[in-house]
Parts: structure tokens; sequence; C-alpha cells
């Protein structure tokens, strides 16, 4: 017995000597693999120099911009990482309409109403949608005191564009525009700081958007939208006014629909003007009429028949333009109504359904395209030509034809449509 028992420690040695073996190894080649990237880093930004200098950019931006640059590891695993599950829209809208956020919203309202005031003569901007955007973006400008999210624009962008596999085309095209703002003087290298994927300042403008809406509205001579909130919300307001926002109006209005309502009609693309839409049976919940009947709407339904409906106006597409997800313009508007003494939205979502993972929408879309419909592409991204393909298949099955993907959709695709 004595033998056996020594015996099987002898044993145990060699295993842990050749499991710390192993992850020496494994340590030594990822501190060689980074090494190597590191080399090959600093190779491409030499090999980027005639680029840059092409676009004007001159010889000592260039090097100031790149002094202490390092291939960021933690970006490339923000940008290759494609998330399983995907966030519900009743909770994106939890977080982006929270109760500290609208809170926030208006304490900056007072603060900085006569700035405002000022904004919406000069651009004809909402300032709500404004302070939204504000918030939604950067927290009102606190999250510039988290260095776990702000980072060094030229040092993010270096990185994508070097080894950031799908956003290196994006990264080296908004590497270039962040040079040209260097040159222009706007900002110095150390202050050009934003998010991990190079959206800059207080309303995290991308560096191309910057060149042609950034706006120096405190008359400095620059257009600094890092440290000047005038500057940063006048640019948003241009930006909004140059894709053409109309003054006094809305972004939309949440509504109620009859059961037996045509749902294939809410597919985002459909227009008809608001007394169209009340012909049809479409009411706001409010109970109040359409201040102007003959604007254009279009329906959308973001959680399908069961959740909350809303009839969309022009501005809703401009919000659009700053970040161009439903999601993000229903937040935006949201919060802006709340920031203005507004309430929550009177439906109620289907909280208790379940959410598709993003393998799980790929199935869809899959099963979808061998029964014959064009989901445009097999990506887990359910964008308007799958939610179109769902559409189609749900009215040829005797089912509310709303375009939605859930649990139950997936189920009966399983089981041969």
């Amino acid at each position: 017995m004595r033998t056996k028992i020594c015996s099987s420690r002898l044993a145990v040695k060699p295993i842990r000597f050749l499991l710390s073996t192993v992850l020496l190894l494994v340590a030594f080649t990822a501190s060689d693999v980074h090494a190597q990237s590191e080399a090959g880093f600093h190779k491409w930004i030499k090999g980027y120099w005639p680029t840059a200098r092409a676009a004007g950019v001159s010889a000592s931006t260039y090097n100031a911009a790149f002094a202490g640059v390092q291939l960021d590891m933690s970006i490339l695993k923000r940008a290759n990482n494609q998330a399983e599950f995907v966030k519900p829209i009743w909770s994106y809208l939890d977080g982006a309409v929270s109760a500290a956020r609208v809170k926030n919203g208006r304490k900056m309202k007072r603060k900085h109403g006569a700035l405002l005031q000022k904004l919406e003569q000069a651009f004809g901007v909402d300032q709500h949608v404004l302070l939204a955007i504000w918030g939604m973006e950067s927290a009102y400008g606190s999250i510039f005191s988290n260095k776990k999210l702000i980072k060094p624009t030229i040092q993010s962008l270096a990185t994508l564009a070097y080894a950031g596999k799908r956003r290196s085309k994006f990264g080296q095209q908004q590497l270039l525009a962040a040079l040209k703002i260097l040159q222009n003087g706007d900002v110095a290298p150390s202050g050009m700081v934003g998010s991990w994927a190079g959206a800059m300042g207080h309303t995290q403008f991308i560096p191309t958007t910057y060149l042609t809406k950034a706006y120096d509205f405190d008359g400095d001579g620059r257009r600094n939208i890092w440290t000047s909130i005038p500057d940063a919300l006048a640019s948003s307001a241009n930006l909004l006014k140059t894709a053409g926002w109309e003054t006094g109006k809305t972004w939309g209005y949440e509504i109620k629909l009859p059961r037996n309502f045509a749902f294939e009609l809410a597919d985002g693309k459909t227009s008809k003007t608001l007394a169209e839409w009340q012909k049809l049976g479409a009411k706001r919940v409010s109970g109040r009429a359409f201040p102007r009947p003959d604007d254009q709407a279009k329906l959308i339904l973001p959680a399908g028949y069961q959740g909350v409906a809303f009839l969309i106006l022009k501005n809703f597409s401009v919000i659009k333009r700053y970040n161009n997800a439903d999601a993000y313009a229903l937040g935006v508007g949201h919060l802006a109504d709340q920031i203005r003494g507004g309430g929550s939205f009177a439906g109620q979502w289907p909280r208790s359904d379940r959410v598709l993972k993003r393998s799980e929408r790929k199935e869809v879309q899959t099963l979808l395209n061998k029964l014959g419909y064009d989901t445009g592409g097999v990506d887990g991204r359910l964008g308007s030509k799958s939610r179109g393909a769902i559409r189609h298949w749900q009215k040829r099955m005797g089912h509310v034809p709303d375009g939605f993907a859930s649990g139950n959709l997936l189920e009966a695709l399983r089981k041969g449509g």
C-alpha cells in the first residue's frame, strides 16, 4: 500500500511539471506574439506616413501624434468580439433612459439654460434633444473621469487600422481624419480622447464627422468638443440641422393599434400622413389629436405587435444620422421627452419573452433562406430584409405579420415552416 501511495505521488510530479511547462510556454508564446505585433505595429505606423503626408499632415504633427502610442490589445478584444447575447429593446431603453439620466438631464437644463436657448435660436434644434444626445453619448461628460472608458484617439484608431479585422478600413479612414484635426490645431494629441472605437468628446463625434460638422460656438477659434460644452452641443445641433431637422416638430408618437390592424404596414418604410394612419385605427396613447395631421409618418413595432408601437416622423430619421439604429433614436427621443417633463411609455414591453441569441438569429435567417425567402445574408443582424422575410413567412402561415423574431417563431421554423 505504501509503495502504491509513493508511486502515485511520484506520478503526480511529472504531470505537475508538464502542466507548469505548458502554462509557461503559453505565457511565453502570448508574450512573443504580442511583441511581434507591437513591432509590426510600429513598422505599420512608419509605413502610414506617406498617406498622411499626401493628405497635408506635417512631419511634426505626425510625430507628435504617435509619440508614446502603443498597440492596445484591449481595443482589439472589443473590436473583434461579437456578443452572443443580444440586448432586447426594453433593456436597452431601461439603461438609456434611466431615472438618474433623466434627473441629470434636467439638472443640466437648469445649469446651461441660457446656452441651450441660444443654441435653439441659432440652429432650430430642440434643446431637449441636444441634452438627450449629450446624456446618451457621454452621460453629460461624466465618462471623462472613467479611465477605463476614455482612451487616446490616435492610439485607438491606429490599433483598429493595423489589426482591427472588420474595422481596419474604418480605422484607417478615421485615423487620417484625426491627424487632419491635429494638423488644424483644434486640439493637442494629449487632449484628443474618446471611446475605444474613436468617437470623441462630449458628444462622441467620429473624426470624419468632426471635420464637416464640428462648430466653434464660443468663438475662441477652435472647434473644441472635448472641454467646451458650447462647442460640443453646437456641433450636435449643426449635425442635426444639416441633416434636415424640422424645427418645432417632434420625433414621433406612441400609439395604440386595434387588434385587426394590418400589421404588415409596420415595416418602417410605408409612409402615410398621420390622418391616414388615424383612419386605419392608430390613436395616440394620450388621447389627444395629432397636432399636424398632414405630417408624413412611418410605423414601427420594435418588439412586435405585443410591444409598444410608434409613428415616427422625419426627425426620428434625422436622429439616426447620429447613430443608425431605431433603438438609439427611440432612446434619444424618449429621454428628451422625459427631460422636458414627460413620463414613461404607456404601453408595456413583452419582458417575459425569450430573446434570441445571435446564433439563433442566424438560424432564423438560414431557415428562411432555405424556404426561399431573402434575408440579405446570415449574420445574426435582423435588418430590414430579414424582417421583411419574417413578415412574408408570418403572413403565409397565418400569423400576425409584425416581422419580429421571437422564440416561438424560431420553433415554428424548426418544425418546417
